[in-house]
């Protein structure tokens, strides 16, 4: 029996556990309740269980029939998003603001669904490490878990994690080398002079200063960076003023810079200061730039990549494996991971659908069981090396 079809025998089981989750979605360092459950899973599957790494951070060792001393590491995200669901499904989420958008409550399941296959199984040698990260969604719980000694108390020898992507269903995706973008996150803050609205010339308007200081950012990418350089910036939020007839004291911009080149990212910041100083000097006010480093470029490391290509092909044949898939300029923490250990990481697509981070967004079931086979098949091939 194949691994995907081993796994489909308690699919059930695992879709409704990633309905559960998605009903009950926890933020980041929050995810007491989804922790608690996958290390009582695991427990039960006869897993070594540490909780509490990096916060709420969850890792299992199962030993194979041998210990040959390879110790492979699969890894999946916890976390939703601060956003409301706008869905009528009958396990939408029961937290207003929170929301599992982007897919984590079915990482978590798949990973679940490898390591009972693995416990099941027993087919492969030496240990395999189950990380259940918290925190990805911009709150550092990558390097939460690796400052709390993640790989020193758990060493691999190389790691793997996948992410859904809406479209091209049982499609694997992957590439060596840079696979997704670097990301800082910035807010800038601005004091002017409150002022009555009617009367605008005894005031010093923040908000003329914000709406000019968001288009001449985007110099920095039409005109200081090399074009043959990819580089995103967005400006996500504004904030100012609370009535009609006031012009505040205050506005506030934020956003996010998405780069891959070292340099680049580096100009970025530089350039974002400099314009920054140049609008408060023209204007008489102050303007505060806080920029703050969030994820690195995530690389695949060749023979990972190349590993990960073989059992994907394996598992779901040539014509749906791409394995020089275009980088995609989103970011991922699991980056910092594979900063330490040697990693590869996929897009496994799924039915198309709302995407990522849409409020509409309902995660694929049917892809339960190919993500977890291939993650439990990364186990299997590689502790056999």
């Amino acid at each position: 029996m194949s691994p995907i079809d081993h796994i489909k025998t308690f699919a059930d089981e695992l879709t409704a556990l990633r309905r559960d989750l998605h009903a009950h979605p926890e933020l980041g360092f929050e995810e007491v309740r989804t922790s608690g459950i996958v290390a009582d899973l695991l427990e039960t599957f006869g897993c070594e269980v540490h909780r509490g790494i990096g916060g709420t951070g969850v890792v299992g060792l199962l030993k194979g029939r041998t210990d040959n001393g390879r110790r492979i590491g699969l890894r999946a995200d916890m976390d939703a998003l601060p956003m409301d669901e706008e869905t009528n499904l009958p396990y939408r989420s029961t937290y207003p603001g929170k929301m599992h958008a982007c897919g984590h409550d079915g990482h978590t399941t798949m990973l679940v669904g490898a390591a009972r296959y693995l416990a099941e199984t027993r087919n492969f040698d030496g240990t395999a490490v189950f990380v259940f990260q918290p925190a990805e969604e911009g709150r550092g719980g990558a390097r939460a878990m690796l400052k709390d000694g993640l790989f020193e108390k758990f060493p691999c020898d190389e790691i793997y994690g996948l992410h859904n992507q809406p479209g091209g269903h049982g499609r694997i995706k992957l590439r060596p080398g840079p696979v997704m973008a670097a990301a800082d996150f910035f807010d800038i803050h601005i004091r002017g002079t409150g002022a009555h609205a009617a009367q605008p010339h005894g005031g010093n308007d923040p908000i003329i200063i914000a709406t000019g200081l968001a288009q001449a950012l985007q110099s920095i990418v039409s005109r200081n960076a090399d074009p043959l350089k990819s580089i995103v910036l967005s400006i996500t939020r504004i904030e100012a003023g609370t009535a009609y007839n006031v012009i505040p004291e205050t506005a506030h911009l934020a956003g996010t810079i998405r780069t891959f080149d070292k340099e680049i990212r580096a100009l970025a910041g530089t350039r974002m200061r400099a314009i920054a100083a140049g609008f408060a000097a023209a204007y008489g006010a102050e303007v505060k730039v806080e920029i703050h480093d969030m994820f690195s470029v995530l690389e695949n490391a060749p023979e990972q990549a190349a590993a990960a290509t073989a059992v994907a092909t394996e598992l779901l044949g040539a014509a749906n494996v791409e394995p020089n898939a275009v980088p995609k300029m989103g970011s991922e923490d699991f980056a910092d991971m594979a900063q330490v250990v040697p990693a590869a990481y996929v897009w496994l697509g799924s039915n198309p659908g709302p995407g990522l981070h849409n409020a509409s967004y309902n995660f694929d079931d049917s892809i339960i069981p190919i993500g977890s086979a291939f993650l439990a098949r990364m186990v299997e091939s590689r502790t056999a090396a």
